[in-house]
């Protein structure tokens, strides 16, 4: 079928040569009147086509070059060219094996080039557009000319024909980037609660006249993206200055951007489409969230033309106001090696707020989920996700980690029966969910377990007979720790256990996992003589066999971070551990091969050793009895 403006555009053809009394209507015809025809027209000038001097050329050559045509007899009509007819018929066939129901002028378009012997051809390649030209704007959107501003299909290609005339092109920025204005005015953006100082300064930086270009750094999780959101709701609600009252923010979609290119520049046409719009548009802000991927996004083998570089004259003049945002891991590792393009940016730290912060930003955030999840969150519940969040989830930031808890939390009620779920969350229901997320003993999370440590020694001695001494200085100091009076940045407790062989060290280190119900991790220093084999504990170098496999002891701990370590036989060991643990017991921290930092502050670290264990077991000299307590003091020194 031929879509209702193509019908027209033939129609034309067949007017405009009887018109002129030529016997035949030519291909020189129908490009004539595809001069008029919306699609055609599209793909002529996203093609570098000078539309104007086409239909000069083309005039003249019907009224001087084809008077070989002309009839006398008024009263004959005007009969199409085989050429004609071919090129119509072409188009037909490709629209429907294309699945397509009618066919338009831009399909009229392509199937004219393969009429080669044609002076129409001709004309449209004198402006050097070729076949590929048209089609690669017809199915993927590639402009040929860089001052092209729609770099979208025509219609009957890249969708239905039906209402094709009256649908406007789309333009880039409504197809690789999300409004951010759109959601907010749509309630659609949570609100964003503190964090006033590092939207004070990103509003100030984007009223700059050159560079106005703010970067948001810090570690995930800690808001930087909700920053960006909350300032388009300030610009919804008018509170910015009259500088920023009529900005629109928008979101750049890297992922859209990237999807379809298939031919090499076709990712450059889209974010040059997209930067040019921007540019266009003073009230226009792009934000690119994760904006270290543009280095290196869309450049070549070999090449240094990637996004960052086509990015940087525009982020130097002003003309295009950029918001990024990245971690720290990432700034270090892609952005602060290219110099050009960081010193086009004024870096705004985000810092992971304190707890009270964190309070005060969740209760800002509880209707939306309550609303979401259809029940409530009491006020304890919500600081008890805080507190606890902050405590036991070492491996990620506030207030994101807060915000996990209480969402899982009120999810993991969706897994009951009707009649079991509460309508209500307390203190309890966090309770459980933290213990879950941080693989540690409920008890352990709850703030109620006085009574489990008032039974530990008893527990203890049950357990182990003949030490009864030695347990009570363990329990004293854990029941210490536990109460807050240590270090928060050293480890439960750090303990050296000697005494001959089978005395129940390693006993008392395993009853005091299963009392206190962690679990027991423990490494027989036996294995670790050798200097190289230290290495296993963290994780080869790079370049060594196993770097890929981690570290034992810092996965270990990462997997299980509330456990009682044990070293079992530490005298036996490399004197290079030593440096290891110095760090552990002082900061509560070790870091692996690849950098991750462990944290050791919920492990109680047990070494023992039978050094001096020939001193102890001494004969007296006579009758009398000594007691040789401490008399191993000598020999555990000079470990």
């Amino acid at each position: 079928m031929l879509s209702k403006s193509l019908e027209e555009t033939l129609r034309r053809a067949m007017t405009s040569a009887s018109s002129l009394k030529h016997e035949f209507a030519t291909l020189e015809h129908l490009l004539f009147a595809l001069l008029e025809d919306h699609d055609a027209l599209e793909v002529l000038k996203a093609c570098s086509v000078n539309v104007k001097t086409l239909e000069d050329d083309i005039n003249k050559y019907l009224k001087e070059d084809l008077k070989a045509i002309v009839t006398s007899d008024n009263e004959a009509d005007t009969q199409p060219t085989a050429g004609f007819q071919r090129v119509v018929q072409r188009a037909v066939i490709h629209t429907q094996s294309s699945g397509r129901k009618e066919a338009t002028g831009a399909n009229i378009l392509v199937a004219m080039f393969s009429e080669r012997d044609c002076y129409a051809v001709y004309l449209l390649q004198k402006q050097d557009m070729k076949r590929l030209d048209a089609v690669s704007f017809m199915s993927h959107g590639l402009a040929k000319d860089p001052n092209y501003s729609k770099p979208t299909s025509p219609s009957g290609i890249d969708s239905d024909a039906e209402g094709s005339e009256n649908k406007k092109p789309e333009k880039a920025l409504d197809k690789y980037a999300v409004n951010l204005n759109e959601k907010a005015a749509e309630g659609k953006i949570d609100p964003l609660i503190g964090r006033q100082l590092e939207l004070d300064r990103t509003i100030q930086v984007l009223c700059r006249r050159t560079k106005n270009n703010p970067l948001l750094v810090g570690d995930p999780g800690v808001g930087k993206t909700a920053i960006a959101e909350g300032l388009a709701d300030r610009v919804v609600k008018g509170n910015v200055p009259e500088v920023l009252l009529n900005s629109e923010i928008y979101a750049l979609d890297m992922g859209a951007l990237l999807a379809g290119t298939r031919y090499r520049g076709d990712f450059e046409e889209r974010l040059k489409a997209v930067m040019k719009e921007i540019e266009s548009n003073e009230n226009a802000i792009l934000f690119i969230d994760e904006i270290h991927t543009i280095i290196g996004a869309g450049a070549t083998s070999g090449g240094a033309m990637d996004a960052s570089n086509l990015l940087k004259p525009a982020l130097q003049n002003g003309g295009l106001k950029c918001i990024g945002s990245t971690t720290y891991k990432e700034y270090r590792g892609y952005f602060d090696k290219d110099r050009a393009l960081v010193r086009r940016f004024q870096k705004i730290d985000v810092s992971e707020p304190n707890v009270d912060d964190a309070v005060k930003i969740l209760m800002g955030l509880k209707s939306r989920y309550e609303e979401h999840h259809k029940l409530k969150f009491t006020n304890i519940a919500i600081k008890t996700a805080v507190e606890l969040s902050a405590r036991y989830i070492n491996d990620r930031k506030l207030p994101d980690k807060a915000i996990d808890v209480i969402d899982e939390t009120a999810a993991a009620q969706m897994l009951k029966n009707k009649s079991k779920r509460k309508r209500i969350i307390g203190k309890t229901e966090i309770e459980e969910t933290v213990a879950l997320i941080a693989r540690i003993p409920p008890r352990n999370v709850s703030t109620d377990d006085r009574k489990a440590l008032s039974k530990l020694e008893d527990d203890l001695k049950r357990m182990v007979y003949g030490q009864d001494k030695a347990v009570t200085e363990l329990v004293a100091s854990i029941k210490l720790s536990r109460a807050g009076l240590r270090e928060g940045e050293k480890p439960v407790g750090c303990y050296l256990f000697s005494g001959p062989t089978g005395v129940g060290k390693t006993e008392v280190a395993r009853q005091l996992a299963e009392a206190t119900g962690v679990k027991l991790v423990r490494f027989d220093m036996s294995e670790y003589m050798e200097r190289h084999t230290v290495s296993r504990l963290i994780g080869a170098p790079p370049g060594y066999v196993g770097f890929d496999q981690g570290g034992l002891l810092t996965d270990a701990i990462d997997q299980n971070p509330h456990s009682v370590l044990l070293l079992d036989e530490i005298e036996k060991a490399h004197p290079d551990l030593f440096n290891l643990l110095l760090q552990v017991m002082d900061h509560g921290k070790l870091t692996d091969n690849n950098g991750k930092s462990v944290d050791f502050r919920n492990t109680i670290l047990i070494m023992t050793t039978n050094a001096g264990a020939q001193e102890l077991s001494k004969a007296a000299i006579g009758f009398k009895q000594e007691n040789r307590e401490g008399a191993d003091g000598e020999a555990i020194e000079k470990l």
